[in-house]
């Protein structure tokens, strides 16, 4: 591994992506290879075993490229497999991401905070043992919605589907008296307008692209691995339609981007 070495990054579709433009911002000199795994995409209603098998596969991928840094851009997969892979891969640097609950629990007044995230995501045991150390006195109120992470699979990220789907979950963890709400899936901050127009304007919406981007920073310059000065590239593959990856992706990042296939042996 050298600092010219590319930072990989992954999701069973596009929500990473939403992790992967705070890399961008926050480390702009660095060159990322990013799959979408949509073949398999969601990983939410999949099993844990399932799950642990591509994390496996993308991450021996990775490795296969060269990369110095692995970034399990999905809530899912970070739950049922950032262990195991840091066991198998014991000098990579490997960065998982989480649910905003220690913020979260910081922010609240009302000592009662929402979190939308997959049912993969709910009802995982790390899930749990997060919630129990950063918030065992603030009350968390768990909503899954997978249809959020459709909406952002086809595209549609505004208009009356969308206020639809987002209008009754953020309803009731509002009646039920969250005053901070924590988007726990990487797919969610494409619907963040729909959602706050939905919760008001003075509630929180708390996402982790911005933390995971400075811990990796962190973790780089820790072992010298930060690149030098310059513009990295930035690579989409995917497992699944490359040409409908690139058109979603120019969209969700608001540039022209293009995107290929993800080699059949790791598919």
């Amino acid at each position: 591994m050298f600092p010219e070495s590319p930072i990989g990054v992954y999701d069973s579709g596009v929500g990473g992506l939403s992790v992967l433009r705070a890399i961008r911002d926050a480390l702009p000199q660095e060159s990322l290879l990013y799959v979408a795994d949509s073949a398999h995409v969601p990983y939410g209603e999949k099993t844990q075993a399932f799950v642990l098998e591509r994390a496996h596969a993308l991450t021996d991928y990775f490795v296969s490229r060269q990369a110095k840094a692995v970034v399990v851009a999905c809530n899912t997969a970070t739950a049922a497999a950032i262990a195991q892979l840091r066991r198998r891969h014991p000098d990579l640097i490997i960065i998982g991401v989480e649910p905003a609950i220690k913020p979260a629990a910081h922010l609240t007044h009302s000592g009662v905070v929402g979190v939308f995230a997959t049912t993969g995501t709910l009802a995982s045991p790390k899930f749990a043992a997060l919630v129990q150390r950063e918030a065992p006195e603030v009350r968390i109120l768990l909503r899954p919605c997978p249809e959020w992470v459709g909406l952002v699979e086809q595209g549609e990220l505004a208009g009356p589907r969308v206020d639809a789907a987002v209008r009754v979950p953020v309803a009731e963890l509002r009646a039920a008296g969250a005053d901070v709400l924590v988007l726990g899936c990487t797919h969610f901050p494409f619907l963040r307008d729909a959602i706050q127009a939905a919760a008001g304007p003075g509630v929180p919406l708390l996402e982790t692209g911005s933390p995971v981007a400075r811990w990796l920073r962190h973790q780089l310059q820790e072992r010298g691995l930060l690149r030098g000065a310059g513009t990295g590239d930035t690579q989409l593959e995917t497992t699944g339609d490359a040409p409908a990856l690139a058109a979603l992706a120019s969209r969700l990042l608001g540039m022209p981007m293009e995107a290929a296939a993800t080699p059949e042996r790791w598919r």
